[in-house]
């Protein structure tokens, strides 16, 4: 997750916060119960709450007062759902947009593509050299949230189309967090997959990516880096 002033790095168990002034913050990922990890499509919606986490902690990456606003577009897009059509879209652009200067304000940009590029190094065996800047990885990557949300929409469509049960108040949000966890269990299935024709679910998400990051800098790569390194060397040591 890129920051305006920073970049998160999270693994499954840790997370490791590395902001443009040098402050280095590092944190443990919660794991949701074992039960709840084994159970399909409860265990997605366990895992896009707890990928929050880096963010809402009192010691993690925002601010209070951002951390409440972001909380508040979250559960207020879940009760647009229940306004009338007309009024729901028009809140749900104003909301989308609040959300868009929220989240790609400042220097985003550019720190989600140094993230994507610190990342792809890690992978590549070539964190030093692209420490040194004699490796430039791509700044494109296929676990991207953004891939997640590229797949989220065409979901939500077709869920919205084909939903089998007679309508009722509560049904638009049912189909919503239904979605959001069919979607979690493709893109696990993506991810898993070698194969090209899975592979092809993340090339909306990719050329998404052309807009939701910037060539970063050197300096903003490192920034990058010394969070993957935080989190890679947590990981080894335990």
């Amino acid at each position: 997750m890129a920051r305006p002033n920073g970049v998160v790095i999270a693994s499954e168990r840790f997370w490791a916060f590395s902001a443009t002034g040098g402050r280095l913050v590092e944190g443990v990922m919660p794991r949701p119960p074992r039960l709840v990890a084994r159970i399909p499509l409860v265990r997605g919606l366990a895992r896009l709450a707890l990928a929050l986490s880096p963010i809402v902690h009192r010691t993690g990456t925002a601010r209070r007062i951002e951390r409440i606003g972001l909380l508040a577009a979250i559960l207020m897009s879940f009760g647009l759902v229940f306004l009338p059509h007309r009024v729901s879209l028009i809140a749900g652009a104003a909301l989308t947009l609040a959300l868009l200067v929220l989240l790609f304000r400042g220097r985003t940009l550019s720190l989600h593509g140094a993230e994507h590029r610190a990342i792809a190094a890690a992978e590549e065996r070539r964190l030093a050299a692209t420490w040194a800047g004699d490796a430039r990885p791509s700044r494109f990557s296929p676990r991207c949230g953004t891939n997640f949300a590229a797949l989220a929409a065409p979901v939500t469509l077709l869920a919205d189309r084909v939903w089998p049960f007679p309508l009722a108040v509560w049904t638009p949000l049912a189909v919503m967090v239904l979605s959001l966890a069919l979607t979690m269990e493709l893109w696990q299935a993506v991810q898993d997959s070698g194969s090209r024709v899975a592979r092809a679910f993340l090339l909306p998400g990719l050329a998404l990516q052309r807009i939701t990051t910037r060539e970063p800098s050197l300096e903003e790569t490192r920034v990058a880096l010394r969070a993957v390194a935080s989190v890679l060397s947590r990981e080894a040591a335990s």
